[in-house]
């Protein structure tokens, strides 16, 4: 899987957590009657929300919603198959440890994905 072809930049990584930590933001505002009536400090609800949201499309689809709208996905480092669940879930602990998911190696690969034996890949 060391095909730099298939390497993902930063800032596509970014847009795609970005986008998916907005529409998680979008999803508990909307459940606390919009952004104007949020009560103070909603991140660990928000974080709860991204957490699941990352897990379960990421072990049921491959990406989550931000991956798949920048057209990535996760797969298995070893021979670039599908993620198991628990690849998903290991890979998301460590992902919400954001000081994991900024560290790259050689391959572009953050410690959660080390950690998780999976890359993100394009396509």
């Amino acid at each position: 899987m060391d095909d730099s072809r298939d390497k993902v930049t930063l800032g596509r990584r970014l847009a795609a957590i970005t986008l998916d930590w907005l529409a998680c933001y979008a999803i508990v505002a909307a459940f606390s009657g919009g952004i104007g009536q949020m009560v103070p400090n909603r991140s660990p609800l928000i974080l709860g929300v991204f957490f699941t949201e990352v897990v379960v499309l990421t072990a049921l689809a491959g990406a989550s919603l931000g991956q798949k709208i920048f057209g990535l996905r996760v797969v298995r480092f070893i021979d670039g198959g599908p993620v198991t669940p628990l690849q998903a879930l290991i890979r998301t602990i460590f992902l919400v440890i954001v000081v994991t998911a900024v560290t790259y190696d050689d391959n572009g690969r953050g410690i959660h994905e080390r950690i998780s034996k999976t890359v993100l890949i394009r396509g």
